[in-house]
């Protein structure tokens, strides 16, 4: 079986952005073309809340272009076994770094393999879910 890899929010955009930030383990699976990719609905709203702020040299349009050309991409819900799932999440302070981590871990509950692509030290240092950079 395959392992998913879920996407979060600075993953994406410094991928999009060909940003050095991007942690080498992460660039190496983005660039894979038989990679899966998971992206929770909350990480793409928050990408789009980002390049709309214009924060990265991005555009809107580029960005769901890119994701509906990609067949690796698959961008999952927020739905109600996401959010459920991200209220026990408590060592995770920020509520989007909840619902990405419970995405992961919906997956996970489903008997998948699953990886999050992240750099972010509080989702880290959670210990809930395997972290890739």
């Amino acid at each position: 079986m395959a392992t998913l890899h879920v996407i979060d929010t600075h993953t994406l955009v410094w991928f999009l952005g060909n940003d050095p930030r991007l942690g080498p383990n992460a660039d190496v699976i983005l660039q894979n073309p038989a990679s899966v990719l998971i992206l929770p609905a909350t990480a793409l709203a928050e990408t789009c809340w980002i390049v709309q702020r214009g924060r990265v040299p991005l555009s809107i349009a580029n960005v769901l272009a890119v994701i509906d050309s990609d067949p690796r991409i698959v961008v999952y819900p927020l739905d109600r076994c996401v959010i459920e799932r991200s209220n026990g999440l408590t060592t995770i302070g920020e509520m989007h770094d909840r619902q990405i981590v419970a995405t992961a871990l919906v997956l996970f509950d489903d008997g998948e393999t699953v990886d999050l692509l992240t750099a972010d030290a509080n989702i880290t240092a959670s210990g809930v879910i395997t972290v890739v950079w």
